[in-house]
């Protein structure tokens, strides 16, 4: 009896509400209540229509009774200014045709007619929502094709989502008690990752290609700046449909002059390409790429930023795999970019969010049995002394063998009963640091001997984890907020060979995201390459 006046009263106040805020017809609502009660008690439990009304106490919200209500109007008007759906997608088409209905039919409509179109209303809000926060990703057959990639040889590099605090249901009760669903939909969109600046480029482009777009270029070799090409007229007008020219005028002159160089270095920057003003085969194939391709690029980035982790902390660390970059960001702005190494296209490095706890000073390397398995025991089947060369221990239980007294034959595909670890030295595989965010992968970021492969464009050479070009940078950052971080003991605990971990005070969250295109802190739209093909395998429907 106390549960059904609760309802009876909070179905009351949602009605009333309704009526001081739209002046809808207390005298409809409750006829129209009772209706869709009754109609809605046929399906199933779990079913949308069901639940959704169920939450609203069967009252309609996209109708009234001489018109359809603001909640309609608002979400026609969301839909049809939402550039992220395609011109010839369904919800768009539906949206068109209820909008004729609503404005040639309804004034005609039985209320059975006026309740079968506010069900086909609330399908339209289910479909929007969904788009809205979820985007158009088949998330369920993109993790499967990582759980089983195509080649053997490749492993599982995983891809963590984090779903929106907002759903169908608190949507609507949240625009009720606003009486806006406009401003409550405004609240759900994204806003991490500089989604809404995404969003401005995406229409930019969408009215660059209402225009005709560019001509596409199709060339390969080098133009170096001061040499004379064909190509350079059609270079210069491709920039200059993008707003990429830079104030340079657009001849028809074959000279590469200066005011193009300092445009063409610009866009190989944006583009990832090592800015040095030559026109080669990758600037070649930027320059190239379609209008189209770009528009589905950067929508395709836009719903990866829909399931990426939104948080808004004065400092955040994300690193991108595709551009090979470190930023960490303080207050909204860049305070530290630097060149990382990501997993190779066999070890790819997975994608997740987590927070920095711990900070490892002169860390062991305690080598994974995947690489013991498919890499060291090779190496010890040809030369019994390969570890020796590369300064990594061999244990058994806790002691310490020589490796020239194992038959490693018997351990190509088996558990193997042996931990193979490397001291801390300039020699690690980790360097002499490595910051800890935990995570089912295994995976962190750390020093790393091997510098020289911090000047290659593309940077895919690691086992899955995150080697840094600066990592004593990062030390500092962390030691000017971080009371744990001592500079003068770390570095002196640098200069030995002792294992120190430091546990942080404030734990710094760490987003390892992929985008092949996203804003940057300073407004430049960013495209990078496909580096793990993920573009390809999300953009199957």
């Amino acid at each position: 009896m106390i549960q059904f006046r609760l309802k009876s009263t909070m179905k009351i106040l949602i009605i009333a509400l309704l009526i001081s805020t739209f002046g809808f017809s207390g005298e409809y609502h409750e006829d129209g209540g009772a209706l869709i009660n009754s109609t809605l008690q046929t399906q199933d439990k779990n079913s949308f229509l069901r639940k959704f009304y169920e939450q609203l106490y069967f009252v309609p919200v996209w109708t009234q009774e001489g018109d359809v209500s603001n909640f309609t109007k608002q979400l026609l008007k969301q839909i049809d200014g939402d550039k992220t759906l395609e011109a010839n997608s369904n919800i768009r088409l539906n949206a068109f045709g209820i909008l004729s209905k609503a404005n040639t039919q309804y004034s005609s409509m039985t209320l059975d007619q006026k309740i079968a179109f506010e069900f086909e209303i609330a399908n339209l809000y289910k479909d929007y929502i969904d788009h809205l926060l979820n985007g158009n990703i088949n998330w369920s057959a993109f993790k499967g094709m990582l759980v089983n990639p195509r080649d053997e040889n490749e492993i599982n590099g995983g891809w963590v989502t984090y779903p929106s605090k907002f759903n169908l249901y608190n949507i609507m009760q949240d625009a009720l008690i606003n009486g806006s669903l406009a401003d409550t939909l405004d609240r759900a969109s994204p806003k991490g990752f500089n989604y809404e600046a995404m969003n401005r480029e995406l229409i930019k482009y969408l009215e660059i290609k209402q225009k005709g777009g560019w001509k596409i270029i199709s060339a390969k070799g080098l133009i170096k700046p001061g040499q004379t090409s064909k190509f350079i007229p059609l270079i210069r007008e491709r920039l200059s449909v993008t707003g990429e020219l830079a104030g340079c005028d657009v001849s028809n002159s074959p000279l590469y002059d200066s005011c193009l160089e300092k445009a063409i270095k610009k866009f190989q920057k944006n583009n990832g390409i090592n800015p040095n003003g030559t026109i080669d085969d990758r600037t070649f194939k930027a320059l190239g790429e379609s209008v189209d391709k770009r528009i589905s690029k950067i929508r395709l980035n836009m719903d990866r930023m829909k399931w990426l982790n939104h948080r808004f902390e004065a400092r955040s660390i994300m690193i991108n795999i595709p551009d090979f970059k470190l930023t960490f960001i303080e207050n909204g702005k860049v305070r530290k970019e630097m060149r990382v190494i990501t997993g190779a296209k066999n070890h790819r490095t997975p994608i997740f969010s987590n927070r920095v706890s711990n900070i490892v000073l002169n860390p062991y390397w305690n080598v994974p049995q995947s690489i013991i398995k498919k890499e060291m025991i090779p190496k010890l089947l040809k030369n019994s002394g390969a570890m020796g060369g590369q300064g990594i221990e061999v244990y058994k239980g806790g002691s310490k063998i020589d490796p020239a007294s194992v038959d490693w034959s018997q351990y190509r595909g088996n558990n193997i009963p042996f931990r193979f670890a490397q001291p801390p030295g300039y020699r690690n595989a980790l360097g002499k640091i490595k910051f800890l965010f935990p995570n089912n992968f295994a995976v962190y970021m750390h020093d790393t001997p091997t510098k020289n492969l911090f000047n290659k464009d593309v940077r895919a050479f690691s086992h899955g984890c995150v080697r840094l070009s600066e990592p004593m940078e990062l030390l500092k950052i962390f030691a000017s907020f971080d009371g744990a971080v001592n500079l003068a003991y770390a570095n002196k605990v640098l200069k030995g060979s002792t294992e120190t971990n430091l546990t942080l005070k404030n734990s710094i969250p760490v987003d390892i995201v992929y985008l092949t295109c996203w804003m940057d802190q300073d407004g430049e739209l960013q495209f990078r390459e496909d580096v793990y093909g993920y573009d390809a395998m999300q953009s199957r429907k």
